[in-house]
């Protein structure tokens, strides 16, 4: 199995288990998506939005040698509906995997990531993938499932059964 494969067997899998998350979204019009846990907290619409915007980060990583943090805006607009954040998902999703669809050789070659044109790293393209990517996407899918818990909205399966459904 080449890289290309085993990245796509992953990210299959972790985009449909985050998306089973992103429809228990309530759907937006109760003010339920403007709830936070704590003053400094995204709220649960603000994640939801980031959650489903972290895909549009593989073109970038894959087309692109780099990319300085200085030239991109901080956040990406949230979303205020269940609706609106599940098609911004779709959507990125749709274009992260069609940007997948690349050689192992393509996937070996060096990313750096600069601010302000000061490198702070450079590492093989499928690495920062699946930290930026996957990683990230699986960490604040975590936050997701606890926010969803704390608004009393029952959490589906992700890496086996939830305390809310024993499938």
């Amino acid at each position: 199995m080449g890289v290309k494969e085993a990245i796509l067997a992953e990210y299959d899998h972790e985009i449909a288990t985050t998306r089973r998350l992103l429809e228990r979204l309530p759907e937006g019009d109760d003010g339920t998506l403007a709830w936070k846990p704590h003053a400094r907290s995204m709220s649960l619409g603000g994640l939801a939005s980031h959650v489903a915007n972290i895909p549009t980060w593989t073109g970038p990583i894959l087309e692109q040698a780099g990319f300085d943090l200085n030239e991109s805006p901080a956040h990406a607009e949230e979303q205020t509906s269940r609706a609106a954040i599940l098609g911004h998902f779709d959507e990125s999703c749709r274009a992260a995997r069609k940007a997948l669809e690349r050689s192992d050789a393509e996937y070996a070659a060096m990313w750096t990531l600069k601010r302000g044109g000061h490198e702070v790293f450079s590492m093989p393209r499928v690495a920062v993938f699946r930290s930026f990517v996957l990683s990230h996407l699986i960490h604040h899918r975590g936050q997701l499932s606890v926010y969803l818990r704390l608004n009393d909205i029952p959490v589906p399966p992700i890496y086996g059964p939830s305390a809310d459904e024993g499938q």
